[in-house]
């Protein structure tokens, strides 16, 4: 990678005794031009700080800082990786800083000042609920202004996929609702170490200043999660005792309660959600 100053991935790793664990959903990828291509797909990082989890020996560490990121914060649960990250900080003159534990329990947001991109490799273990938190914080907009995220295949196409196909489902209306969700590019397994089992892909959010649809966050999320965990049922039997005069409110937003869940559009389940919030209320 251009500029930047340390020995390769694979020496580094051998030198910490950095083996993946399993355990910790790691699997390394060691070729910098392609996390070089992750950290650009982020965009212009010179004006930003940059979020990071899970960065392990450094790999994308290293490209988001020769990239030009005015800071990176990164937060990483594996002890092991600690010495290594260090001396990725002491290369780029402590433009990093590492915050040791879990991502799930830590709150990076005193350390970063905005405008703030998150960009990661996630661990397969985490990750749908790492994203699941940032699509619903408690207030909106949120204090990042895009994501630039590395799932499972399978879980970039439920983010990206549109109604009326088996992917489509809680994750792409969450994911919908609030941003523009891209799916950028793909990774074979030979591009990590270990190689896991399936394929990867990277997918970039940018977040709308306020959500497409009208809707009350935890009422969504609820109907939502009601009308896909029985997505073979129709929608009157799957959404059945969420609210009195169900019928009335499928009828309102355009619903047919024969429908099943994967056939009902975002702007439809924000429609129904908001009727029921409002009748809930009343």
């Amino acid at each position: 990678m251009n500029g930047d100053p340390l020995p390769p991935l694979r020496e580094v790793i051998a030198t910490h005794g950095l083996a993946a664990r399993k355990s910790l959903g790691q699997n390394f990828l060691l070729d910098l031009n392609l996390t070089g291509k992750i950290a650009r797909r982020a965009g212009d990082l010179s004006q930003c700080d940059v979020l990071e989890i899970g960065p392990g020996p450094g790999g994308l560490t290293r490209a988001l800082l020769a990239e030009g990121a005015r800071k990176v914060v990164a937060i990483e649960m594996d002890e092991r990786c600690l010495p290594a990250l260090a001396e990725i900080s002491e290369a780029y003159e402590n433009r990093l800083t590492v915050m040791s534990g879990d991502a799930l329990k830590i709150d990076p947001t005193p350390l970063l000042t905005q405008p703030v991109r998150v960009v990661a490799n996630l661990p397969y273990n985490v990750g749908t609920e790492l994203l699941i938190r940032w699509l619903t914080p408690p207030s909106w907009p949120a204090y990042w202004c895009s994501l630039t995220l590395m799932f499972q295949k399978e879980v970039a196409q439920r983010i990206t996929a549109m109604p009326g196909s088996k992917a489509y489902g809680r994750l792409s209306i969450l994911a919908q609702w609030r941003t523009t969700p891209k799916l950028a590019f793909e990774l074979p397994p030979s591009a990590f170490t270990p190689p896991p089992k399936v394929t990867s892909a990277v997918v970039h959010f940018e977040r709308l200043e306020k959500p497409r649809f009208p809707a009350d966050q935890k009422t969504l999320t609820e109907v939502v999660a009601r009308a896909f965990n029985q997505r073979r049922k129709m929608m009157r039997a799957s959404l059945k005792g969420i609210v009195s005069d169900l019928e009335t409110h499928l009828e309102f937003a355009e619903i047919a309660p024969t429908q099943r869940a994967e056939q009902v559009s975002l702007e439809q389940f924000c429609t129904l959600s908001q009727r029921i919030y409002t009748a809930r209320r009343s």
